[in-house]
């Protein structure tokens, strides 16, 4: 193994086993090509949706043209040549995705930010026609934007989702965390999905959570109240005492309608005697 995958793969296993909120890790435990690199969350945080950026066209646009007020966004922070690490995470995304029903450009938008100021536009219109062929869902192409941007936009928008990156000079490398980020239609940080790979469950419950119901089916919302997002499994995981009241209740529905449908019938056959 050659010192240039060292950082990458270092990354890599601090991706896949984070402890969220906490920041960067200790010095003492990763390399020193580590320092300053992870995720600081800010649940609920704003994402700032004025910045200029440039699409996969060489159009100049916003985080915000992308952010739609009726569904949330799924932001990844990567860079188009990253040797490992960001392909894992958007070849990851793909698989999650495919694992749902709801498509980008429908029930939720999704927007790759490059975090190399260097990156043009047209790699990112190739990396972006790679994606979307490898998704296979034509439709997809209105809701998947690939975007770079200069530095101070680029920063700006890692900084409000606490997304701790470093350039690495004699790698010609980032070193950076592996995360996604899921935005609420009004642009505000709503959860932190680590790792490469996602269960689809708990992607989907997370894109019902961050639309706050605007999207998903009444058992999408009910499943949203039985579970809960557990951080350190990194999963939506039952609550027994809320599966429980809601057992409750809906048995007490159920034996309601039971004994109004045997009143009903019975007053019907008193009326006829």
């Amino acid at each position: 193994m050659t010192i240039r995958w060292i950082p990458i793969l270092a990354a890599l296993t601090a991706a896949l086993a984070p402890v969220p909120g906490t920041g960067a890790q200790s010095a003492g435990a990763l390399p020193q090509d580590l320092e300053g690199v992870g995720v600081t969350e800010r649940l609920d945080g704003p994402v700032p949706l004025d910045l200029p950026l440039v699409d996969e066209a060489g159009r100049p646009t916003t985080l915000g043209a992308h952010v739609r007020p009726d569904r949330p966004v799924v932001l990844v922070l990567a860079y188009y040549e990253c040797p490992m690490l960001c392909t894992l995470v958007l070849d990851g995304l793909v698989e999650t995705m495919r694992g749902i029903d709801w498509v980008p450009g429908g029930e939720f938008d999704v927007v790759t930010l490059s975090i190399d100021p260097d990156e043009t536009p047209d790699l990112a219109r190739r990396k972006r026609e790679t994606y979307l062929a490898a998704y296979g869902r034509p439709e997809a192409r209105a809701g998947w934007h690939f975007l770079t941007g200069p530095q101070a936009s680029i920063r700006a928008i890692a900084q409000a989702v606490g997304f701790e990156y470093r350039y690495l000079p004699q790698q010609d490398e980032f070193a950076h965390p592996a995360v996604t980020f899921v935005l609420t239609p009004g642009g505000r940080v709503s959860r932190y999905l680590y790792g490469v790979k996602h269960e689809p469950r708990t992607f989907r419950l997370s894109l019902v959570e961050a639309s706050e119901g605007r999207i998903g089916s009444t058992i999408d919302r009910i499943l949203l109240t039985c579970y809960r997002y557990d951080a350190v499994t990194g999963r939506y995981t039952p609550v027994a005492m809320r599966i429980l009241r809601i057992a409750a209740v809906l048995t007490v529905l159920l034996l309601g309608s039971v004994l109004a449908t045997l009143w009903l019938r019975e007053a019907r056959q008193n009326r006829l005697v």
